[in-house]
């Protein structure tokens, strides 16, 4: 929902797409071996969560994914300030930001298991190192690109560095902070469930890799669109809680417009 009520043509394309599986997968029969019909799939989610199969999955995935996004969240943020605003901070740091930034965050996954072994931990920490970048570099360039004037301006009027920072730098940068969390958001997801196939023993991504070896596809996409519909309902409360926050720029601009 936004306030102009649904996007319908968006709804419009799912719904096609929708349509296109289930006729495909009918009327083709050798089909369905590999892709069964949508309506199969969502029966047979019905079932999973109905008999609650799936249920300590989900809560497991919820669980990691909210540890490891908040702390990568909180240590970007307060890390991409510091760097942002420190020029020295900033060239220490910044080629060993840019070496292990375009990293495969898969890649980290066997360095994970090897220190901290099959456990929630190992998967946080996955979490936490493929989901830092994005919000850190977006918050460096908030930071470092706001308009000078702002700065000056709170020194003419005396404030010291730490007020400057919270009346002026951070609210100037907090839209191209809010980008970098919400990029993420995504790929914090992706962490928790591609590491939960690979080592785990619970979980969403378990879920759907245990139900694809054991041949049972309608359950298998069942999993995924569990967690299609978990990346939706995540990035939607972000809109939410992002649009409240940002509520008070709308209004400095529409006071500018006039």
């Amino acid at each position: 929902m936004t306030k102009r009520g649904l996007n319908w043509t968006g709804w419009t394309v799912l719904a096609i797409a929708a349509l296109a599986w289930e006729c495909a997968a009918r009327l083709y029969p050798p089909v369905q071996l590999y892709i069964p019909p949508l309506t199969q799939v969502l029966a047979s989610l019905l079932r999973v969560i109905a008999g609650g199969e799936i249920g300590g999955h989900f809560l497991t995935t919820v669980t990691r994914f909210l540890a490891g996004y908040l702390i990568a969240s909180v240590l970007a943020v307060t890390l991409g300030v510091v760097l942002g605003y420190f020029p020295f901070a900033y060239s220490l740091a910044h080629t060993l930001i840019e070496f292990l930034r375009p990293m495969p965050s898969v890649a980290i996954i066997p360095v994970a298991i090897l220190l901290l072994g099959l456990t929630d931990a190992m998967v946080v920490a996955v979490t936490v190192y493929a989901s830092v970048w994005p919000a850190l570099v977006n918050t460096i360039d908030g930071v470092r690109n706001i308009d000078p004037v702002l700065v000056q301006t709170g020194r003419t009027f005396g404030l010291g560095r730490a007020r400057v920072l919270w009346k002026s730098v951070l609210p100037a940068a907090s839209p191209q902070i809010v980008t970098g969390l919400r990029i993420s958001l995504a790929i914090a997801l992706i962490l928790v469930t591609t590491a939960e196939m690979i080592a785990a023993s619970k979980g969403l991504g378990f879920f759907v890799l245990d139900e694809e070896r054991s041949l049972r596809n309608d359950r298998m996409y069942a999993g995924i669109i569990l967690v299609s519909l978990l990346g939706y309902l995540l990035n939607r409360l972000f809109l939410a809680a992002a649009d409240k926050a940002l509520r008070w720029r709308r209004g400095i601009a529409a006071q500018r417009a006039f």
